[in-house]
């Protein structure tokens, strides 16, 4: 209990936060599958925090409290937000859209990290060979993450606008549920363009991580390349509503 009040906390979304509920196999006292409706009746049970409630007005409990009130109310000044504004906070607390799948052209991962001057942030990938060699060890050593990130992202759009990306994803998909049609593949993967600056950060960062196997750099671009049955999952996801958006 104390853990999904502070990992919601972190996060922010209810939906990504039901999905590592389940990753985790937590479920109702009835032993039932724990949904975004749920967690939120959760965080909103005033007796978590000692009360009890009665025709709408709270009144101290006999029980103990589960949850401290600074956690409480940590939670409920995030709850009173929009999703946009949420998004928005949290978005600079998980930046690193590419952490773990970015290659230089000398087979080196490239690591997040970043540099403040005054209040701003300026935040990079590294090649993993100038940080144990030092600069001009690699001929690709260092490169902004925004422009990264925004170059991976449009490749995706793209690639999401190609009949035959749609096809194969049809494809991919029907292997796990046969009644998806290509118009089924097309219009889930069309609405992605729109969405995606909608989406939560942590959101966004595991679709990438769901699409993407790695990104070569070299001198001369970028390399994407992608996993299929990532393409057929959020295929999945999007005609089942389970992406969250941060309207």
């Amino acid at each position: 209990m104390r853990w999904i009040f502070s990992r919601f906390l972190e996060i922010g979304s209810g939906t990504e936060l039901a999905r590592e509920v389940a990753k985790r196999g937590i479920r109702t006292p009835r032993g039932n599958r724990i949904d975004k409706k749920y967690l939120y009746r959760m965080l909103n049970n005033r007796a978590y925090i000692g009360e009890a409630v009665h025709k709408g007005e709270s009144y101290p409990g006999e029980h103990d409290a589960i949850i401290d009130r600074e956690t409480w109310d940590r939670v409920h000044a995030i709850l009173q937000e929009s999703p946009r504004k949420r998004a928005m906070r949290t978005r600079a607390e998980t930046p690193a859209l590419l952490k773990g799948l970015l290659f230089g052209p000398d087979g080196a991962a490239f690591s997040p990290t970043h540099t403040r001057k005054g209040d701003r942030l300026y935040r990079y990938y590294v090649s993993q060979t100038v940080l144990k060699h030092g600069a001009g060890a690699c001929p690709v050593g260092r490169v902004p993450a925004g422009e990264i990130e925004a170059a991976v992202i449009d490749q995706l759009r793209t690639v999401f606008r190609q009949p035959e990306i749609v096809a194969g994803t049809r494809k991919a998909a029907r292997a796990h549920a046969d009644d998806i049609t290509e118009s089924d593949a097309r219009a889930a993967l069309q609405q992605f363009d729109p969405l995606w600056d909608e989406l939560f950060p942590a959101e966004q960062a595991r679709i990438v991580a769901l699409l993407v196997e790695c990104v070569d750099i070299g001198v001369d671009g970028l390399n994407i390349r992608l996993r299929v049955d990532g393409l057929s999952d959020l295929t999945r996801e999007m005609l089942a509503g389970d992406i969250e958006a941060a309207a």
